[in-house]
């Protein structure tokens, strides 16, 4: 049996869980997880191969443990230790923005001064910012979650499967909008001006599934008293429990996905769909549902529906639509294409 590191002591517990999920039943590898405390506390999962980690600990924890692969599941911070380790082992890194892999000193140096000074100052003076391109290049492998993002140097991990479970009928339509309610990476101010503007025979539900705060969250609570008839929204002031999420997206009879194509991340552009993926794709897939994408969002992914005129008349057609997710996203077929994958890595 082949033995993985896989590692997260930065930010995407939700991708490490996805890791977890699908390769928990594996007859060829044995995964060790080291997680910080912050990613530990939003896994469920008791397995004793999870241990506590972070940036000073990891190095002497990989120690002698004769493992084939080491994961990276986030590189944005911790530069200088996940550099020691791309040096002695072999090691994959699931990269989240393409741009920034490949960013300049320069760049990076003109960035620190930009959005959170504080916090970008200690990536450079104590957590190696300047070695970023560094721990990119000296990793045997980059891995993406996307196909579209697929490319010489970047290969497809593929993670996500549809999961069982008993399907819902809604006496009413629900539409589901996953994510943060910020204006920052999605066109919350456009759903906001739609779902006012609309006129529907049927009841119809626009659940906002993610945390909304600051001007979003006013503009909610406003919008919340002068709905049109037969409409209503649902929302949420507070970080979205694992539970709700859960309910809500099972119950979803379609998803809603405001994506703004340029987004930013460490002050340098990303594009989504080309340098950067969303994790509403992962989404759509865990849960077998079809999505409504902006009209100039890059995808040739059958599920992803780029958004017509009107969008209500839309979203009621493609509540009735079918779409046989299990057949391309299977648990067993995804964790057969991961572990050959995987295989093919050591």
């Amino acid at each position: 049996m082949k033995k993985i590191a896989y590692i997260e002591i930065d930010t995407h517990a939700e991708i490490a869980q996805a890791f977890m999920d699908i390769m928990k039943d594996s007859r060829d590898f044995a995964v060790d997880y080291y997680f910080s405390k912050r990613i530990k506390d939003q896994i469920n999962d008791s397995s004793e191969a999870v241990f506590l980690s972070d940036s000073s600990m990891i190095l002497d924890q990989l120690k002698g443990k004769g493992y084939d692969l080491v994961v990276i599941g986030t590189v944005h911070r911790y530069f200088n230790t996940f550099l020691a380790i791309t040096k002695k082992y072999n090691t994959a890194i699931i990269t989240h923005n393409l741009n920034f892999t490949k960013a300049s000193k320069l760049s990076l140096m003109k960035s620190v001064f930009k959005g959170d000074v504080i916090f970008r100052l200690k990536l450079w003076l104590k957590e190696g910012l300047f070695y970023n391109t560094k721990v990119y290049q000296k990793a045997q492998s980059l891995l993406v979650l996307d196909e579209a993002l697929v490319s010489e140097r970047h290969q497809f991990l593929p993670l996500f499967y549809t999961r069982d479970f008993d399907p819902i009928k809604n006496d009413n339509l629900i539409v589901v909008i996953p994510g943060g309610v910020s204006q920052k990476r999605r066109d919350y101010a456009y759903i906001f001006k739609t779902i006012q503007d609309l006129k529907s025979d049927k009841h119809c539900e626009f659940v906002f599934l993610g945390k909304a705060k600051d001007d979003e969250l006013k503009q909610l609570e406003r919008l919340s008293q002068r709905l049109p008839e037969n409409i209503s929204i649902t929302y949420f002031s507070e970080r979205v429990s694992a539970e709700d999420f859960e309910k809500w997206m099972q119950k979803a009879d379609v998803l809603w996905c405001p994506i703004q194509q340029e987004t930013e991340f460490f002050s340098m552009k990303e594009t989504y769909g080309v340098t950067k993926m969303t994790g509403n794709l992962g989404d759509a897939v865990a849960y077998g549902k079809l999505a409504v994408f902006p009209g100039d969002y890059p995808s040739k992914l059958e599920f992803i529906i780029p958004e017509k005129e009107k969008v209500l008349d839309q979203l009621k057609t493609l509540s009735q639509t079918s779409f046989d997710f299990h057949n391309t996203y299977s648990k067993e077929g995804v964790q057969e294409k991961l572990e050959q994958f995987l295989n093919s890595l050591i």
